[in-house]
């Protein structure tokens, strides 16, 4: 069996040295804390690091992956669903709240789907919330998130397998900046958009009133 010799350093010097050792069970086990943004990319690093270590399982790692970021997402969805579109109605106008929930329902496939394929710092929670919000179908998430993340965890098992020494050690090397700069570009995300909202019109604010067409005076 090809030998892996820099994975036992890199568990020493990480925080998921034990999910290393638990193998596929640690990838359902870290989707939880991944879609809850505690550990952002900390799937995708363990998912090659895994599948780097036995290549024979590749597509097994990819698979329990999977698993733990639907999980994961499902558990964050069913926090927003049980609030509905009220909680977007305190927050937002009727209109604006009925137009979002309208192209959110006819491109809601893709707009879960394609985004689960996106790694960090995309900030998949805001669309696990707002499927949740919008009282998006329970199924329909479901399959879309399944086909977004398999697609993700399955091409970062095949790269693991066939590239993953050259990628460990990058990650062994250069771990911690790597994080920091995920985790910065997350709070830059975050702070952008709480800057964005904040500064969005009020409901029964002059910005947001629709402009008014003045009659033309008769000649």
């Amino acid at each position: 069996m090809w030998s892996f010799p820099n994975i036992e350093p890199v568990s020493r010097r990480t925080s998921m040295a034990w999910l290393i050792h638990l193998g596929g069970p640690g990838l359902v086990l870290l989707g939880l804390a991944d879609n809850a943004g505690i550990l952002p990319g900390s799937m995708d690093f363990l998912t090659i690091l895994l599948a780097a270590h036995r290549r024979d399982l590749w597509f097994y790692y990819s698979i329990m992956a999977t698993v733990g970021a639907v999980m994961g997402g499902y558990l964050t969805y069913r926090v927003a669903l049980k609030g509905g579109k009220a909680t977007l109605n305190k927050k937002f106008s009727q209109r604006a709240v009925d137009k979002v929930y309208a192209e959110f329902e006819r491109w809601g496939f893709g707009a879960i789907a394609i985004p689960a394929m996106f790694p960090p710092p995309f900030p998949m929670v805001l669309v696990l919330l707002a499927a949740g919000a919008m009282q998006y179908p329970t199924r329909k998430f479901l399959a879309a998130l399944v086909v977004g993340r398999c697609i993700r965890y399955t091409i970062l098992g095949y790269l693991g397998a066939h590239y993953g020494r050259h990628i460990v050690n990058f990650f062994a090397r250069y771990y911690w900046p790597v994080l920091i700069t995920l985790v910065a570009f997350s709070v830059m995300g975050g702070l952008y958009g709480l800057y964005r909202y904040r500064r969005r019109p009020k409901p029964n604010s002059p910005e947001a009133a629709p402009p008014t067409v003045q009659p033309r005076q008769a000649a």
